[in-house]
């Protein structure tokens, strides 16, 4: 298994009048290549998922191992080298002022150790050159710009790029397209579905879109109340539409979905 999460519970402010608990006894398999996405309510345990895989939050009970190693103890820090992560907020992942090309050499040289020497090869140059153009966004020819200059869409992709340069055993994205605008968002959506499939890579993908939900990826986890209640793949998921997940909702949870942010296309 590339991910493992076992008996995974969260409880935040335990034992006060305001205790949540954001994962309730969690289990869940992902296997090499799969690409999830997870989606939910407000308070379903989405990000406190993605969050407890990142190492961000230790898990109160249970277990998670990465790629057969238990990391359930390991700090975000130690965790980094087995994750690529791409956060909602645009600014986030990326060096505002450090240039294109300077954001890009530290994301290619995370995890090395550090020396005196800094600079670019024109090896380098050349690779990060080809990276940028299959953005179609014109960032290879702004190699020294600012990041900070960039719109959010340029950032966002960019961190995309940034946090897939060393192939991470696991991509996590945290509602990485929600922030933008909806034309932004589709080419966002679609550039992170083929980085996944070009490079194999195992992908979490939280989101609050069901129709995205339902497009990307070949697994979808729906959650409810901190565990997943709904668990579709392959053929099965392909075959659905937004109100066949809303029935396979309200049959799991007894409820219908409160959240209008679950149902915009």
């Amino acid at each position: 298994m590339m991910l493992e999460l076992k008996h995974v519970t969260k409880v935040f402010n335990r034992g006060t009048v305001n205790e949540k608990v954001a994962l309730k006894d969690v289990s869940i398999n992902v296997t090499d290549g799969d690409f999830i996405t997870m989606i939910g309510g407000n308070g379903a345990g989405k990000s406190t998922m993605l969050n407890c895989v990142a190492g961000v939050f230790l898990p109160d009970e249970g277990q998670i191992s990465i790629d057969g190693v238990d990391v359930s103890r390991l700090s975000e820090h130690k965790r980094a080298k087995y994750l690529g992560r791409v956060f909602q907020d645009p600014m986030m992942g990326t060096a505002a002022d450090m240039t294109i090309e300077e954001n890009l050499a530290l994301a290619s040289r995370r995890g090395q150790r550090r020396t005196l020497k800094w600079g670019v090869s024109a090896i380098e140059r050349k690779g990060y050159k080809e990276q940028l153009a299959r953005l179609e966004l014109g960032l290879e020819d702004r190699m020294s710009s600012k990041v900070g200059l960039l719109s959010g869409g340029q950032r966002q992709a960019l961190t995309l790029l940034m946090a897939t340069l060393q192939k991470p055993k696991m991509l996590l994205l945290d509602e990485h397209s929600a922030a933008l605008d909806p034309k932004t968002a589709k080419k966002v959506l679609s550039l992170s579905e083929e980085i996944v499939r070009e490079n194999h890579l195992t992908t979490l993908m939280v989101t609050h879109n069901m129709r995205d939900a339902l497009r990307y990826g070949n697994r979808l986890l729906m959650l409810y109340e901190g565990r997943p209640i709904v668990d579709v793949a392959g053929d099965e998921k392909k075959s659905l539409n937004v109100d066949d997940l809303l029935d396979l909702f309200e049959k799991a949870s007894g409820q219908e979905i409160a959240s209008d942010r679950m149902l915009l296309g």
